[in-house]
């Protein structure tokens, strides 16, 4: 039955499941750092204290709650995982990242709705946080099930690269926009 389960693995090959799994992961990510880099931006927008630094501090608790938020994921996702299939696990935390993202690029600021914006703008942050460590962990051990046993580490790394990539897309892209942008534009 192993041999079985190995030799039908290795024919549908890990190219495939490890791209999307990149690629997934590098989504995700991408999002954390460039929220992370606008959270001045975001403060203004949603946040609008009269003074910089709580606006400031604020974005950083939306930031924050995405994070707070993972474990959740691990352990939602982790179970549908277990129960129903990785697959249909990473896929659900996929569309749980891109629904909530294109979102949050049309959520209206504080001046137009009032704290109905702040307030959405925490709710899908926090889907993205419950996303993201679902995605990360069902990702790992989706990636190192379907490798051969030569290659189940390099094969279960695919998913912290894409991590790493979409945090340097994430930085490097609101950088150059905000270099060539400037603050007026950004905020806007």
């Amino acid at each position: 039955m192993v041999q079985t389960f190995t030799a039908a693995r290795s024919r549908r090959g890990p190219a495939l499941p490890q791209v999307a799994a990149a690629i997934g992961n590098t989504l995700e990510w991408y999002d954390f750092a460039a929220y992370g880099f606008l959270a001045a931006t975001f403060g203004a927008n949603f946040f609008p204290l009269g003074n910089h630094f709580l606006s400031l501090l604020a974005s950083y608790g939306v930031f924050a709650s995405g994070f707070f938020t993972r474990p959740l994921g691990g352990v939602l996702f982790g179970h549908v995982g277990d129960r129903v299939s990785r697959r249909m696990a990473l896929l659900t935390s996929v569309l749980a990242m891109a629904i909530p993202s294109f979102m949050i690029g049309l959520l209206p600021t504080y001046d137009s709705i009032g704290v109905l914006a702040p307030v959405l703008l925490i709710l899908l942050r926090m889907i993205q946080g419950i996303s993201v460590g679902g995605e990360l962990t069902v990702s790992i051990s989706y990636l190192s099930e379907r490798s051969s046993d030569r290659n189940r580490g390099a094969s279960a790394s695919v998913s912290f690269i894409g991590a790493v990539v979409g945090t340097l897309i994430g930085s490097m892209l609101i950088s150059l926009l905000d270099s060539s942008l400037g603050v007026e534009a950004m905020r806007a």
